[in-house]
């Protein structure tokens, strides 16, 4: 819900950029060449928050969180219309923060090789810190899909070390605020068409330093104090760095520059999109290794986070002094050296393409029939779903594309969670049957998206970023102490979406038959839900 509701209120906030002055203009310290809207925020906060007041119970930790991200909100919106100064923003970081400190009592209570601190102290460090947070994933926000995929891993990693203590409640605000980004990745992945702006990064921001130290200091205090440093990564020491070299240049501490780890990185000579993926790399590390070190010595997980910053920092600096440049012909990249050959059967890459279709729609339809029982909520938000659809078609019949690309993510979504809490585990043949055609939607998919040039699809960050995210799942979840198939929930979520995807862009008579499969699937999954 919380990634339909974003994909929805984005496209809206992009039409309406202009007319209340939230537009990002490019400067000689930005990327960007032209005018982007930044109101993808609106999108990421108003798509994380709402399912939360559908579906999470409140208590004074909720309650603070909700108010914090409002206050984030109408700063950031407030800061991207009109430029707000920094202290003016500093005014409405510290008013969202300082509620979850003092009235819902979230602080800091021992620091890593010192031990426990007092109260007093314990509270206005957590202030800053999670201030500091705030403006770390701030300044972290300077290339397509960057401040949303760090969000995203180090959000994965707080999740499942949720799930392991069966926190549930924090688990569902987790899955909410991902599934808030990735609606908004969808149009952010580069050449971005919206940026989140300061409404979007600072809630962000706050939403990490909020659940880092939940997960820390309440949900399991057993972890080590200093896990949040791997679990935050980059973002946290590169502010620090950026400081640094600011106070040493002797530059204004909040005046922005070009010397961010992604700055430097393209002053290299990497891509846009070569840059986003090596640090989304690096985030891999530390976020891998605070799953596998979370209960280890603070001295430990300190030597290993150091040793790793020091060594990205210590290899731009020795690069830089050293004059080094990247060399290649103009426009192309490393990547692109393996995603743009050509097979030469386009016969073979049509009959993948229907295969895609033919298994996206097995799959809605086989679900819908085959689980034990639908929610009522399932029921009712497919039954509205439906309406809507019927509604535009014959209303607004030239907006039925977007709205069918809706119906088909949302249905993807539906199934695989049906799939995962009401199949029927008896029936062995079906789940058979099922792994079989994933496992050939994925090899389809695989070599349509490689090998098909006429398929507008190129690997974007975002794209990376799943792999990554699929690629964290399985290592930590067959880690884990208890049989569980949550990898394989999120392999095959990501799968549809991308079949989903592939089909959109690929095949028109193929997108009405998955269409017409997805609403047939929501009918049938509203009917079962709401004739018993």
């Amino acid at each position: 819900m919380a990634m339909a509701i974003s994909m929805v209120i984005v496209p809206v906030m992009i039409r309406l950029a202009p007319h209340v002055g939230m537009v990002d203009l490019p400067d000689p310290r930005k990327v960007h060449t032209t005018p982007i809207p930044r109101v993808g925020g609106i999108g990421i906060v108003l798509g994380a928050m709402l399912p939360v007041l559908f579906w999470i119970p409140f208590d004074p930790l909720i309650i603070s969180y909700i108010f914090g991200c409002t206050v984030l909100l109408v700063f950031g919106v407030w800061d991207d219309s009109c430029e707000l100064g920094h202290y003016v923003k500093f005014i409405g970081q510290f008013v969202a923060v300082i509620p979850a400190v003092y009235f819902a009592d979230l602080y800091v209570a021992t620091l890593p090789l010192i031990g426990d601190i007092p109260e007093s102290v314990g509270k206005v460090f957590t202030v800053i810190a999670i201030v500091g947070m705030v403006n770390a994933t701030n300044h972290s926000d300077g290339l397509d899909g960057l401040a949303g995929g760090l969000s995203m891993l180090s959000l994965a990693c707080i999740g499942y070390l949720m799930y392991l203590v069966n926190d549930i409640t924090m688990v569902l605000l987790v899955a909410s605020i991902m599934g808030g980004i990735f609606g908004f990745l969808r149009f952010n992945s580069h050449p971005a068409r919206v940026f989140m702006g300061d409404g979007g990064s600072q809630f962000l921001g706050f939403s990490l330093g909020f659940l880092v130290i939940v997960l820390t200091q309440k949900s399991n205090p057993a972890l080590s104090p200093a896990l949040p440093l791997l679990i935050l990564g980059l973002p946290v020491v590169d502010i620090i760095a950026v400081f640094y070299l600011r106070i040493s240049g002797g530059m204004n501490w909040f005046k922005a520059t070009r010397n961010h780890i992604h700055h430097r990185l393209l002053d290299l000579g990497f891509t846009h999109y070569e840059s986003v993926i090596i640090i989304y790399f690096v985030q891999m590390l530390l976020v891998l290794s605070s799953i596998f070190l979370m209960y280890e010595y603070d001295a430990l997980i300190l030597f290993i986070y150091f040793t790793v910053v020091i060594l990205v920092f210590s290899g731009l600096t020795l690069s830089e002094r050293a004059g080094f440049k990247l060399n290649r012909k103009a426009g192309s990249s490393i990547v692109d050296g393996f995603i743009n050959e050509k097979l030469r059967s386009k016969m073979v890459l049509q009959l993948l393409g229907s295969f895609v279709v033919a298994a996206v729609s097995y799959l809605f339809l086989s679900v819908g029939f085959a689980i034990k029982s639908v929610p009522a909520d399932i029921g009712y938000l497919s039954l509205g779903l439906v309406v809507l659809s019927l509604i535009v078609f014959v209303v607004l019949n030239n907006h039925i594309r977007n709205l069918a690309k809706l119906v088909l993510y949302v249905t993807a979504a539906f199934v695989v969670y049906l799939d995962f809490n009401f199949i029927n585990v008896h029936d062995s043949l079906f789940l058979e049957i099922e792994v079989v055609v994933y496992v050939l939607m994925a090899l389809a998919l695989v070599m349509v998206i490689k090998f098909d040039n006429s398929v507008d699809f190129n690997m974007s960050p975002l794209d990376y970023l799943m792999a990554i995210i699929v690629l964290i799942a399985f290592i930590a979840f067959s880690f884990s102490s208890e049989p569980n198939a949550y990898g394989d929930y999120i392999l095959k979520m990501i799968l549809l979406f991308y079949g989903c995807e592939l089909i959109e862009k690929r095949n028109v008579i193929g997108f009405k038959i998955a269409t017409v499969a997805a609403l047939s699937t929501l009918m049938i999954l509203a009917f079962r839900a709401l004739a018993l």
